[in-house]
């Protein structure tokens, strides 16, 4: 029966790889978060950027209190930009673009005539014809059900003001929710009018007017967009910004939450086989526990992964935007995703001490070690995942390194037997804990010496073989029996021989083509 301590030494390992392994996906969903703190409160700390609005600034503009409704539905069309944005970058961030939508109000284009937001590259560039202009018709107070919405959408479209944009070719987004019943509504006029040129006793001067009517429409038709933002939102967050950012943010971390869940259990599930199968093989469990206990650990990987990255990804966009600069440099180091490792570790060690089974002085220590071997996890993850740039890859390697690099003090622990100062309780504990990290130590030694023991008698005899045929060879001058007996060593590790014969070494060495041994 496996210990609790080893046990639990086992759960905060898989816990901290699992959390190791969703450093990029923690990254990536949480710089996406920080898009949307940014929204709110039209500051970006890590840029030392100030937006000209933000969804709390609109929020508290004036509202005479005789048009309090079509004040706040104009205002709306403010939020939906800052939205419109925020949404925009968060993708292209979850999507590793380096392109990025911002307003034209906010690098010095106030009240651009034709152009609510474009996209610049890495440096800064506007990209040519990214421009888009954004507009929002608000709900009309004696249409409550929103039946006419369409038809007055359309009107405005169609109106004067707006030619600028058709003329232009300026692409035009229109609230979610409004686009498809514009868009049949815009049907519905062209059908109309096209119904009114096959007449034969419209005045020649009137078809002109309706060709050209017609012609506008198609024009409105080609250059509208499906903005990513509804009404509904935008009203949301002119009246509540702080829980339309909120709401934002627990999408994007479910997503988050989601790929942690799914490489979670992955990456636990494996370990778990590994675990188990090792179990099997030394008769410590049967086929139909190891069975049982590789799915219960795969499903709680599963949480695990879900947990670590949903909770990760919020506390990273949080922290990226914080207006301390510790903070957001310590955002990036892997440490928001193990936090909630650590948190589920010492929440293990809090139990413990309340049930009695340690005393308080074990309860700091073991509080202390789990947090600094979640932390030498973190650090650790981030380091993997640069020397190693494959998503989940780098940073699992990584984690699992600097939490066992930080759980194998044996070394510190034996210099520390040496202080003559050391007290009696603590020098037992010392050698207890030594003791235990020399048995693993042993466990590790006796696995590894059967593998190896194992993997040189399986190739034993094709060594020999070869080797007798190696020098077989050589007394008797026969090249093409030295060559097939060293390419046979070859082609048991999977390699691919530089020659096959004697003809075609000899063919190789008059070649002009340079060849390396």
């Amino acid at each position: 029966m496996e210990s609790k301590k080893k046990k639990d030494y086992r759960n905060n390992f898989r816990n901290a790889s699992i959390s190791g392994g969703m450093v990029e996906t923690v990254d990536r969903f949480g710089s996406a978060n920080k898009e949307h703190l940014v929204a709110y409160s039209g500051i970006d700390n890590e840029r030392s950027k100030v937006l000209k609005k933000g969804l709390e600034r609109t929020a508290s503009s004036k509202v005479n209190s005789k048009y309090k409704f079509k004040n706040e539905h104009q205002q709306a069309g403010f939020s939906a930009e800052d939205k419109t944005v925020a949404r925009a970058n968060a993708e292209a961030i979850i999507e590793k673009r380096t392109e990025r939508m911002v307003r034209t109000d906010d690098i010095g284009r106030v009240n651009d005539p034709l152009y609510d937001t474009v996209i610049i590259d890495r440096d800064g560039n506007i990209v040519e014809g990214s421009g888009t202009q954004l507009k929002f018709v608000g709900a009309a107070e004696k249409d409550p059900s929103g039946k006419y919405t369409a038809k007055r959408v359309v009107d405005y479209l169609k109106n004067s003001k707006r030619d600028k944009y058709w003329e232009n070719d300026v692409p035009v987004e229109i609230p979610s929710d409004q686009y498809q019943s514009v868009k049949d509504e815009l049907l519905k006029q062209k059908n109309s009018i096209k119904r009114q040129l096959e007449s034969k006793k419209i005045s020649e001067e009137t078809r002109a007017k309706k060709e050209l009517q017609l012609k506008k429409l198609e024009k409105i038709e080609s250059k509208l967009k499906k903005g990513r933002v509804s009404s509904a939102e935008a009203i949301e967050a002119r009246r509540n910004p702080k829980l339309s950012t909120i709401k934002d943010i627990n999408k994007l971390s479910h997503r988050a939450g989601l790929e942690g869940a799914k490489y979670g259990a992955a990456i636990g599930g494996i370990m778990s086989i590994i675990n188990n199968t090792v179990a099997v093989c030394r008769g410590e469990k049967s086929m139909s526990e190891a069975i049982k206990h590789v799915a219960l650990d795969t499903g709680v990987s599963g949480e695990v992964g879900y947990i670590s990255t949903y909770t990760g990804a919020a506390i990273k966009g949080v922290m990226q935007n914080s207006s301390n600069a510790y903070i957001r440099t310590i955002s990036n180091t892997g440490l928001p995703g193990i936090m909630v490792s650590a948190t589920l570790a010492s929440g293990k060690v809090l139990n413990r001490y309340l049930k009695g089974e340690i005393d308080g002085v074990q309860c700091l220590q073991e509080l202390g070690q789990e947090n600094m071997n979640m932390i030498s996890s973190s650090l650790y993850a981030v380091i993997g995942q640069a020397l190693i740039p494959i998503p989940v890859v780098g940073g699992i390697v990584g984690g699992m390194m600097g939490y066992a690099l930080s759980s194998a003090t044996f070394s510190l622990l034996k210099n520390a037997l040496e202080e003559e100062k050391l007290a009696k309780e603590n020098r037992i504990l010392i050698e207890k804990a030594c003791a235990e990290h020399i048995q693993k130590m042993q466990d590790y030694k006796r696995d590894l010496e059967e593998f190896v023991n194992k993997y040189i008698a399986e190739r034993i005899d094709l060594f020999n073989e070869s080797l007798t045929g190696v020098l077989d060879a050589l007394n008797i001058d026969d090249t093409e029996w030295f060559v097939d007996s060293c390419n046979s060593i070859t082609k048991q590790y999977g390699g691919d021989p530089l020659v096959d014969s004697q003809e075609e070494f000899n063919r190789k060495m008059i070649s002009k083509d340079v060849f390396v041994l």
